[in-house]
């Protein structure tokens, strides 16, 4: 059954981590909204063109089975805006599917629910996570009930394989 998948990204984004993952997503049958700031297009940080689907004032985290966070700079910028932290803490919040790679998870740590949670991320943000009480390990996954998190691009087979299992 397809499942809608909320993706949240800015400017910045490391292209990979969204391109890839969204096609694995989409290729299943998955439906995805890319949401930023505004409707119209980010550009990741290697140039790809990103389109967007809706902005986070269009949307509500009730309307989507499961949220994707994918990393580069655009999980730090989108934590300085209450909208994205509120957003993501309703998923993980209310036991709802949450992916995230790389530094993806700099936004869940804004929303202060990563205490007591098992995650990885990007070598540099492992110790953040470690420092807001989340246990580390660095694995290419780590599932955590509803909670998919990988560290870097080599991880995305296997960051695909858990989140596309989960849904």
């Amino acid at each position: 059954m397809a499942k809608s998948v909320a993706v949240l990204v800015t400017n910045l984004v490391e292209d990979v981590e969204y391109t890839e993952p969204v096609e694995a997503l989409k290729s299943a049958g998955h439906e995805v909204t890319t949401i930023s700031f505004e409707k119209g297009t980010v550009e990741g940080k290697h140039g790809t063109q990103i389109n967007v689907d809706k902005s986070i004032d269009e949307v509500s985290p009730q309307d989507f089975d499961a949220l994707f966070i994918p990393g580069g700079f655009s999980p730090d910028q989108l934590r300085a805006d209450q909208r994205f932290v509120e957003f993501t803490k309703f998923f993980l919040a209310t036991n709802k599917l949450t992916a995230s790679i790389c530094h993806g998870p700099q936004l869940m740590i804004q929303t202060g629910l990563v205490h007591g949670r098992t995650m990885t991320a990007y070598l540099t943000v492992q110790p953040d996570l470690y420092y807001a009480g989340a246990r580390i390990e660095d694995k290419d996954v780590v599932i955590d009930g509803n909670l998919i998190t990988s560290r870097e691009p080599k991880d995305i087979p296997a960051f695909n394989d858990a989140f596309l299992s989960a849904l």
